[in-house]
């Protein structure tokens, strides 16, 4: 990330300037949350990530089988062309056809790579979804409870005391009404349009 230009102690002093400008006379309550920690260490969040390492774990091993046959392919080639011109070798078409096919071969495995790195992607987002949805109604608990008018995001603050930070309240409420949910792989077809969950 490119350092930023500003002075970062000067941003801070604004900062600070403008909220004893703008802060309303009457008292707000706020509510700081740690999103980061809260998928991390909530036990939805963990079980998530210990089934997506899996299939990425999965997905590996299967790319490692595609391109077996294809690299062995290859080095073949190589062995057989060592010691040949590249007009040699145009004058030999059982080798140029194989030549053709092994690239040929090569480009759809890295389409299927890319392919698998977006099914990874999708299924982590769907197994997200159901999360974000708890979440959400999750914080609004905590906000009724703490009488809260603002809730902010830790990434966005500069500094808060522990004392507004709800994270561990949000991680326990969050525990109790969702601790897993279904992970299972999205496969995509061969032209990368959005395809279903693969049944475990």
């Amino acid at each position: 990330m490119k350092p930023s230009s500003l002075n970062p102690i000067a941003m801070i002093a604004a900062a600070f300037a403008l909220v004893s400008v703008t802060a309303p006379a009457y008292s707000q309550v706020t509510v700081v949350i740690n999103e980061e920690r809260i998928l991390v260490e909530s036990a939805v969040g963990q079980h998530i990530a210990g089934r997506i390492q899996t299939i990425s774990e999965e997905i590996q091993a299967e790319l490692i089988a595609l391109r077996a046959p294809i690299d062995a392919e290859a080095e073949r080639l190589n062995a057989e062309t060592a010691g040949l011109t590249q007009e040699a070798i145009q004058q030999r078409p059982d080798l140029m056809q194989r030549i053709q096919t092994v690239s040929q071969q090569a480009q759809q495995f890295e389409a299927t790579r890319q392919r698998y790195a977006n099914e990874l992607v999708a299924t982590e987002r769907a197994a997200m979804r159901p999360v974000l949805e708890s979440l959400q109604t999750v914080l609004q608990q905590v906000v009724e409870a703490r009488q809260a008018d603002i809730v902010i995001d830790r990434s966005a603050l500069v500094y808060s005391s522990q004392a507004v930070d709800a994270s561990q309240d949000v991680i326990d409420r969050l525990n109790a009404v969702l601790p897993t949910v279904p992970v299972n792989r999205v496969r995509l077809p061969a032209d990368g349009a959005a395809g279903q969950p693969a049944q475990q």
